[in-house]
């Protein structure tokens, strides 16, 4: 199988340089309209969708953001591998502006965002015990080691619904008692979804900045805050440069089972199946709803 890497573009990353014979293509899907049109090329050899998450001029919220059509987008493109990118705060002192995290768990804080493909007409649970996939998580903390970002090779998402800032209290329960270690609006339910879309999927948290648990918080204007985004963003694209060459150009079978996630997952029965739902199914669960 041919790898295609999908990559998703949070907060200051809106375009990819460089891409050999780059175009934007309109992609419908059952779903509705993605957050843009996405971006299509080569890069390496290797082809790349990149979209970006909130669309280009950053015109949807968190909670706007059209997740599911996202996903069915890369999906049906082609994408094999899918890396999510995104602007955090940390909750750690040892986790500081400009240093990017490789999330490998998630708690999920969401409440008003559609977080499933599958629902009433065909019910499906699929397993999420590992969110993201580690050979894929593996190449993003190499990329990152080679374009010379201070990397962090795991840390657990804490996902708000947004669009405002954690309360003290709550920030303190999210570090103090859950020991979360970054926190982000966009993560959740991104990351399901991809499991459901069955794609190899890792996500990249770039810090921009200390949490309001921190004493020195208030002491981080906008404006630093503004220059260490604009600064992940450029060492973002450089890591993404990178993943071609330490993905390769041929597709094995997940070793982590991403690619087959749906294998036992469908509950209801075929005769209890109700079209209209799985015609919106084709691309995310067509190989195993036929």
């Amino acid at each position: 199988m041919q790898t295609m890497i999908g990559i998703i573009g949070g907060s200051g990353v809106y375009q990819i340089e460089g891409l050999e014979g780059a175009s934007w293509v309109k992609v419908a899907t059952p779903w509705g309209k993605p957050s843009d049109e996405v971006l299509v090329g080569r890069l390496g050899g290797v082809p790349i969708a990149f979209l970006p998450r909130h669309g280009r001029g950053h015109v949807h919220s968190p909670t706007s953001v059209p997740y599911r059509a996202n996903i069915d987008a890369m999906k049906r493109l082609g994408v094999t591998d899918l890396v999510a990118v995104s602007a955090c705060g940390s909750f750690r002192e040892d986790m500081a502006p400009g240093d990017f995290v490789i999330v490998d768990q998630f708690i999920d804080r969401t409440f008003a965002r559609e977080k499933s493909f599958f629902g009433p007409g065909c019910v499906a649970h699929v397993g999420f015990a590992q969110p993201t996939c580690a050979r894929l998580s593996d190449a993003c903390f190499r990329a990152a080691e080679a374009e010379g970002v201070r990397a962090h090779r795991a840390g657990t998402y804490l996902a708000m619904e947004g669009p405002q800032f954690s309360t003290l209290a709550e920030s303190r329960l999210y570090r103090e008692v859950w020991g979360c270690d970054v926190i982000g609006m966009t993560g959740m339910p991104e990351a399901k979804l991809a499991r459901e879309a069955e794609l190899c999927y890792a996500s990249i948290a770039m810090i921009t900045d200390f949490d309001c648990w921190h004493p020195g918080h208030g002491a981080v204007d906008v404006a630093t805050v503004v220059a260490t985004l604009g600064a992940n963003a450029a060492h973002a694209r450089g890591l993404i440069a990178r993943l071609p060459a330490l993905l390769g150009g041929t597709r094995t079978a997940c070793a982590h089972g991403c690619d087959h996630a749906l294998e036992h997952a469908i509950m209801t029965a075929p005769e209890a199946r109700d079209p209209e739902v799985l015609a919106r199914l084709d691309t995310v669960a067509g190989r195993v709803l036929g």
